[in-house]
């Protein structure tokens, strides 16, 4: 009931609001004030289900099934890989309607339905556990972005939501027709059984090709990253926390829900196609943001030498890869939903301008902001002590470690981040006195922007110092998208109850007697004592040197 409620309580809120015909300034403040409400008892519902959630088993918890609903099953679930991504959403849209709480005066109801309704579609991405809705909500929070910033965006705001909603659209195209390739195969849209089948490598190279194509406009990686610059700079800033923070993780949940445990041969074949992508990406992000002057841009640019870094690591097919590819998507939706609201809710809200040539010197007079957006920036460059560190650190070893040519040469994100964050701080808060285009003094933050940003900080100083309250719950979820194709029958072995005669009959193998048996076109050969305990050789079916059935234990 828990989850169900996730999804209804802001449909509730919607309903509330728009049972509102009052429209004086009074009104609006109570219509925010309800959207906040709401968000925020979404968070603590999803505060409870962390809570209650059993971080020792890798299964799906808090289902729920609703059978037959039309044409496919509607199935709710939370596993220890989606709950972080539930939590981070709940977390951010309270700080999205609080980051535009003075800057929206006009269409205050519609500006508030539509970030509530985003955050019902948000969530129902994690937590739905068919393929099929899967992709009908992944595609629902389009028409909403779409309002978003064609209604309160800046001056070029249609131009930059036709490019937001005709380039996801056309890359989830190729997403549908995987999905209903699987669908037409298995027989099923549902997660679990499509966890346990297995489809020939060469349908999966097809399959892969369509996912990874949409996933890649998703992310996004060179060549298709030209509307998340303009949907970052023309969006409000509360868009622009949403679509940094939680939209672009879609791609990296959905890596981990369609590609690694249903495609695993096709995603090891294609990992050093993915691998020279993301290398390619973090150099051109990294270069281009040197060389930007828009502050938003700037940060739209890091989001995207980011993104190719989590996406080296969840293709690295190893535990730290995975699990800091997840740290570092959690720690970049802290920091650049602070670094937005920085640059394109503080500053411009009393500035007017996105232009980095107009700052100068802001620490004389905005002591307080220059401090949190030292370590936004810190953070942002993965210096230590920060989650986007961890995440980072974990993401380069697991790609170092698959690769190790091209995770070194992804490794140059570290010093690309630092030299473009800083650049940034530097001529914003220092670079000499005062800037003489500000006539008028610049006021410092209030309680408001204080608390976002304190509270941005504080999850990605905490995790940084102790990632361990995430590390722990993902050990289990991430331990099975492992992938080794070399020796599958270790992997079936250690799976089975062995622990008494009875459980080795179904292999023929009784205590205490060598045997050579064939598993996926490899011969096992071992020795069993009466406590379980196996000596294991594997050899190819091709093999000639595989032993003759009258071989002696080993």
């Amino acid at each position: 009931m828990l989850l169900l409620l996730l999804l209804l309580i802001p449909l509730i809120g919607i309903f509330i609001i728009s049972s509102r015909s009052d429209f004086s300034a009074s009104s609006s403040n109570e219509i925010k004030t309800i959207g906040l409400t709401t968000s925020i008892i979404n968070l603590l519902i999803s505060l409870v289900i962390w809570i209650l959630f059993d971080f020792s088993q890798n299964q799906f918890q808090f289902v729920q099934e609703y059978h037959q609903v039309s044409f496919c099953d509607f199935y709710l679930g939370v596993d220890g890989l989606s709950i972080y991504f539930v939590i981070l959403t709940t977390i951010i849209m309270p700080v999205a309607l609080l980051s535009n709480w003075s800057s929206i005066r006009e269409n205050v109801k519609s500006y508030v339905i539509i970030i509530l309704l985003l955050e019902t579609l948000l969530l129902a991405v994690f937590l739905v556990l068919d393929i099929f809705l899967f992709y009908v909500f992944f595609e629902s929070t389009l028409p909403p972005l779409f309002l978003l910033i064609g209604l309160f965006g800046s001056d070029n705001k249609v131009r930059a939501s036709l490019y937001l909603f005709l380039y996801t659209l056309l890359g989830s195209l190729f997403l549908l027709l995987a999905i209903l390739t699987m669908s037409s195969l298995m027989g099923t849209t549902d997660f679990e059984a499509l966890f346990k089948g297995n489809f020939n490598p060469s349908t999966q190279m097809f399959l892969f090709a369509g996912v990874l194509f949409a996933f890649a406009v998703k992310t996004p990686v060179i060549f298709l990253h030209t509307w998340l610059l303009k949907a970052h700079v023309e969006s409000p800033l509360g868009g622009s926390v949403i679509l940094a923070a939680i939209v672009l993780k879609l791609s990296l949940y959905g890596i981990c829900r369609l590609i690694l445990p249903i495609l695993p041969v096709a995603s090891l074949n294609y990992t050093p196609l993915v691998y020279v992508i993301c290398v390619i990406t973090i150099v051109y992000a990294s270069l281009s943001t040197l060389r930007t002057t828009d502050v938003k841009e700037l940060i739209a640019f890091s989001s995207v030498s980011h993104a190719a870094v989590y996406l080296l690591g969840i293709f690295s097919n190893t535990v730290q890869g995975i699990e800091g590819s997840i740290l570092l998507g959690l720690g970049h939706g802290f920091v650049s939903s602070g670094l937005f609201i920085c640059v394109g809710g503080i500053l411009y809200d009393r500035t007017h301008t996105r232009l980095i040539t107009y700052y100068r010197g802001l620490a004389q007079i905005m002591p307080l902001f220059s401090l949190l957006f030292f370590i936004l920036c810190l953070g942002n460059s993965g210096t230590p002590l920060t989650l986007n560190f961890v995440g980072e650190f974990l993401s380069l070893y697991g790609a170092f470690e698959r690769m190790p040519v091209l995770g070194a040469l992804a490794c140059s994100s570290i010093v690309f981040s630092a030299a473009f964050t800083f650049y940034l701080y530097n001529r914003i808060v220092f670079a000499g006195s005062l800037s003489s285009y500000f006539s008028v003094a610049i006021p410092d933050l209030n309680k408001r922007e204080f608390t976002i940003l304190a509270t941005l900080v504080a999850f990605t100083v905490f995790f940084g110092f102790y990632p361990a309250p995430i590390l722990d719950g993902l050990h289990y979820s991430v331990s099975t998208l492992i992938y080794n194709y070399s020796e599958p029958c270790v992997a079936l072995l250690l799976s089975l109850p062995i622990s008494n005669a009875s459980g080795l009959a179904k292999l023929n193998l009784n205590p205490n007697s060598p045997k050579i048996f064939h598993i996926f076109g490899f011969y096992v050969s071992g020795f069993c004592d009466g406590e379980s305990c196996f000596n294991i050789r594997i050899y190819k079916s091709s093999d000639r040197k595989i032993p003759p059935r009258s071989a002696p234990p080993l």
